[in-house]
């Protein structure tokens, strides 16, 4: 039995061929709609509003965060080496339905894309020149402060975010295709529910699951197009005017909107292939840019930065850099819980046929070395510019979002990789866009994977409209509160979280045992 076969027809209702659930789509819009005119009756008041509930919670409840944070890893690590690890989705003869590097593309481009492009050159120096504060409270711009800002920028984009992600689409994945239950978080409540899970509590975590994605998209989208008109606007030479971010943000929807129609295997995958293929490219040039031998020393080095670091900066008790800690991996960890649904159940979309195990190993530890290599380069490469006091890095960071630019401004061939850099940042955002919206479609057909691409594109046009009238009306300070309050959603998605990993192990053991 697969998803589609039970989503339940009593719960749906069909319009013009479009497929909705009664009660999932109608609150979710209504909230959202709700959200929008508040933020837009008084941008001021509504973001100075959201971001001290977010301070408040990252203050108040970062030891729940940061533990939830290293229980995801332990838990997927854990599923991984025991024998639950061999546990198929889909069942022990279901068979992959795309390729390994496909498989891998959709899922990073869908996951991390745009962030390391964006904080590849910029955390690493701001962890250095104490941008704001510094790991552990090392001495900024010191040989130690080196170390510390490559092993905090990797703990905060290797293992624990990919966990994150990784807890929700293993939960998915296996009450979907194993269970043939919905494609949706709240099927994770069925061990521990019942068929409860798809009455009142199993609604209002969907409706939650998609309230959180569209602004957790909302915003990235909008503050997003802010950060690569900017960078455009440097390399073309061109005026980064406000109707020209306004183009941007049309512009990637119009893209995403025609790889959405065309579908996962037609549009998405091969979109995710492209994106790849480029970001390897602009990789290798900055790789060799900075000289292979430096290259490896900075990759060595940062793995070694990464282990020493890890436990310290896992550590929730009496911190000595308490602002760093809350301002930084605190705020990390509730970010990442904006993405985890959306990145989540996309990764449970394309990973039928894949065991937990294999899932452990590409969706946790393959980004994680990844990002080694990719900050080893950026990062790294960035550090040493700013110690040898060469290019704009050397004064530290003037604007985040030029860093990357100012980077590869002292390498070879620099007009190519900041042109490279441009169009990643357009196709990642596609990308992005596209396996949000397909999971918002799929959450409001009340876990139905197989509605029409009409309805797909009309959620990626809503998510459009919000980024638009937030940005037209509120400008960044309405998107900021709105991200504010997705942020802040991350407590209660963590204390799901908890359930969700319960549920799924109930569900594995009673599996076995049968």
């Amino acid at each position: 039995m697969v998803a589609e076969d039970i989503v339940g027809r009593d719960f749906n209702i069909r319009v013009l061929g479009l497929n909705f659930h009664r009660v999932i789509f109608p609150v979710s819009f209504s909230i959202i709609l709700l959200l929008v005119l508040l933020a837009l009756s008084n941008p001021v008041v509504f973001g100075e509003t959201l971001e001290g509930i977010k301070g408040w919670i990252l203050k108040n409840f970062d030891w729940f965060i940061i533990i939830m944070g290293n229980l995801a890893v332990l838990f997927c690590a854990g599923l991984a080496l025991s024998p639950l690890g061999k546990v198929r989705l889909g069942g022990r003869d279901a068979k992959a339905e795309f390729s390994t590097l496909s498989w891998f593309s959709m899922m990073f481009a869908a996951g991390m894309g745009v962030g390391l492009l964006y904080w590849g050159v910029a955390e690493p120096v701001a962890q250095y020149t104490a941008w704001w504060k510094t790991p552990l409270n090392v001495t900024a711009s010191t040989p130690e402060a080196a170390h510390a800002a490559m092993g905090a920028t990797l703990y905060h984009w290797g293992f624990h975010p990919w966990a994150i992600y990784l807890t929700s689409a293993l939960v998915v994945g296996y009450f979907s295709y194993n269970k043939g239950l919905p494609l949706s978080l709240s099927s994770g409540l069925q061990p521990l529910l019942g068929r409860g899970h798809r009455g009142l509590p199993g609604q209002v975590v969907d409706v939650f699951t998609v309230v959180l994605s569209i602004f957790g998209l909302a915003t990235s989208l909008g503050l997003g197009a802010m950060q690569a008109t900017a960078g455009i606007a440097y390399v073309l030479g061109t005026p980064n005017t406000f109707a020209f971010q306004l183009m941007f943000i049309v512009a990637v929807t119009c893209l995403a909107a025609f790889s959405l129609w065309r579908g996962l295997d037609a549009g998405v995958k091969v979109l995710s292939n492209i994106n790849m293929l480029l970001a390897l490219v602009l990789f290798l040039l900055v790789a060799v840019g900075i000289g292979g031998m430096a290259f490896f020393s900075n990759t060595l080095n940062a793995a070694v930065d990464y282990g020493q670091m890890f436990l310290p900066l896992s550590n929730w008790i009496d911190r000595p850099d308490q602002d760093w800690f809350q301002g930084w991996t605190v705020f990390y960890w509730a970010w990442w819980c904006t993405w985890g649904p959306l990145v989540g159940i996309f990764v449970a979309r394309v990973s039928k046929g894949r065991t937990l195990r294999q899932m452990v190993g590409m969706v946790m530890l393959a980004p994680t070395v990844v990002t080694l290599l990719w900050f080893s380069a950026f990062g790294g490469g960035a550090i040493a510019q700013v110690i040898d006091g060469s290019g704009a890095l050397a004064a530290g960071l003037s604007d985040v979002n030029m860093a990357i630019f100012q980077f590869l401004e002292m390498l070879p061939l620099a007009g190519i990789g900041s042109l490279l850099v441009v169009a990643l940042l357009v196709f990642f955002m596609v990308t992005s866009v596209d396996s949000g919206a397909l999971v918002i479609d799929n959450l409001s057909a009340g876990g139905d994977p197989n509605t029409l691409p009409v309805q797909r594109v009309l959620w990626l046009v809503m998510i459009a409209l919000v980024t638009v009238t937030l940005f037209v009306i509120g400008g960044d300070t309405a998107l900021k509160g709105i991200q504010a309050g997705a942020v802040a959603m991350g407590l209660p998605f963590m204390a799901l979280m908890l359930l969700l990993m319960i549920g799924l192990v109930k569900g594995l053991i009673e599996d076995c045992r049968s």
